[in-house]
């Protein structure tokens, strides 16, 4: 039988997870310079790169892929940032996943379907030359 988890550790993850969300990029670098790993994941899968990608946070995302996020993790339901970032609209986002070594055929739906679902052409044409 495991242990319940240390509340004081609930709240850092918490804490840190929030960062991703709202764009902190400065704080949750120090972080996980700290010693808060890059691909923390929440209970869903999602990474901080995950969350700080799809909330739109650029800052934050081209911190986390510095300190060594996976761009290409894909969360429990088979999404990944890149996915998000493209129903989003976030092209900035997208370009940094993609220079930071994301696929844009991986995850379920993938970023190429997801360009496809939203019409979104001009992303269909990045992911082709790639």
């Amino acid at each position: 039988m495991s242990e319940a988890p240390d509340p004081q550790v609930i709240e850092l993850a918490t804490k840190v997870f929030d960062l991703a969300r709202t764009g902190e990029a400065e704080t949750l670098a120090a972080y996980v310079d700290a010693g808060v790993p890059a691909n923390l994941t929440n209970d869903r899968g999602d990474s901080l790169l995950m969350l700080a990608a799809y909330h739109g946070h650029l800052p934050t995302v081209e911190a986390l892929l510095a300190r060594g996020a996976d761009a290409a993790r894909v969360n429990d339901h088979g999404q990944t940032p890149l996915a998000g970032a493209v129903f989003k609209g976030e092209d900035e986002i997208i370009r940094a996943l993609l220079a930071g070594g994301a696929d844009p055929a991986a995850g379920s739906p993938s970023a190429v379907d997801t360009a496809r679902m939203f019409g979104k052409t001009h992303l269909l044409e990045l992911f082709g030359a790639r």
